[in-house]
């Protein structure tokens, strides 16, 4: 357990590496942070924080860099995130309120991390098995055939072509329009099923087969694998960072085409917390000389996709968690009044 001024000496490493990207000496902490003791104190702690991996020295006679588990340390000792400005925040809404449609809205919250965080942005789109009903529309194409639109409530539409049994009249499609949204407007994709068993034994039955048709069809819609889609922006960001990456910055963007590789990083963090994944934390071994970080957005608690960054291990992380937790809920706000 390392003593509170060791662990102000850390933060000062880390701060100074992260803002000048040089090794940091004793002498530039003393000069630059109000530590409060001698330099040779100084010194005697590196000493002590090397020892137990906290930092490394890269060259002989340089200054020290924080490790992977100095990064982790100063993260997990964070006692809050960089808030950003009322400017910034009111920029931010303002930005993603614009937005016509559920792409809109990725593709302009991808936009905004790179921008935040001059990191790569990615962005999970709402998962449809943690959706609500919002709507259900029936429209009339050609007398026995029918499209089915479906709202989520995150703003997500899906739309399918039903060929019918029968020809089908618009009075017909409006009563099973109102009596399908009466039983799954406002729930929770899991339990459609279950309240539109019995809906067709409520029609005469030369209409039960048209009605069957219309439920089949919605839902398959609700059991289809089309959430794992995410989108990718600010990859060009990583150019800024050659040094920070020991060799080659290829295995990193190879690993960020993958899409599975994404996906799995996003789906390691939490609902509503924050996670930071840090160096060789990363399974994938394209990215162990990079940091993730991730959170859930939705309304309320409840997580409908995920969001982050990915970029070097020397990160501003105060700042990076900061800009990614508010992204997040400004983007659950705007998809909730969607």
């Amino acid at each position: 357990m390392l003593s509170e001024r060791r662990l102000q000496v850390l933060r000062a490493i880390v701060q100074d590496y992260v803002g000048t990207q040089e090794p940091v000496g004793s002498k530039a902490l003393t000069e630059r942070h109000n530590l409060q003791v001698s330099p040779a104190t100084v010194r005697n702690d590196m000493a002590a924080l090397e020892d137990e991996g906290y930092i490394a020295q890269p060259h002989t006679s340089a200054g020290r860099v924080p490790t992977d588990k100095g990064y982790r340390l100063f993260v997990d000792k964070l006692a809050d995130v960089k808030p950003l400005s009322r400017a910034e925040r009111r920029a931010i809404r303002s930005f993603l309120e614009s937005a016509v449609d559920l792409d809109d809205v990725v593709g302009r919250t991808v936009r905004l991390l790179a921008q935040l965080t001059r990191q790569v942005a990615v962005v999970q789109y709402p998962s449809l098995s943690r959706s609500t009903v919002r709507h259900v529309e029936l429209l009339a194409l050609a007398p026995a055939r029918v499209m089915l639109v479906l709202i989520t409530d995150t703003g997500r539409v899906e739309q399918r072509v039903i060929d019918c049994p029968a020809p089908i009249g618009e009075a017909f499609l409006a009563d099973l329009r109102a009596r399908l949204n009466a039983r799954v407007a406002g729930e929770r994709f899991t339990e459609v099923p279950r309240l539109v068993q019995e809906l067709p034994e409520s029609f005469d039955a030369e209409d039960r087969g048209t009605v069957q048709s219309v439920l089949a069809t919605l839902l398959e819609t609700l059991v289809e694998e089309t959430e794992e889609r995410l989108m990718i922006g600010g990859t060009a960001n990583l150019t800024r960072f050659g040094q920070d990456f020991p060799l080659t910055i290829r295995p990193v963007l190879e690993a960020l085409e993958e899409q599975v590789v994404l996906l799995k990083l996003l789906g390691e963090a939490g609902n509503s917390e924050m996670t930071v994944r840090i160096g060789r934390e990363n399974a994938h071994e394209g990215l162990t000389s990079t940091s993730v970080v991730a959170v859930g957005y939705g309304s309320g608690d409840e997580a409908v996709a995920k969001l982050g960054v990915v970029g070097p291990t020397r990160m501003d992380y105060p700042g990076t968690m900061g800009a990614v937790r508010a992204v997040a809920r400004y983007v659950g706000q705007i998809l909730a009044e969607k």
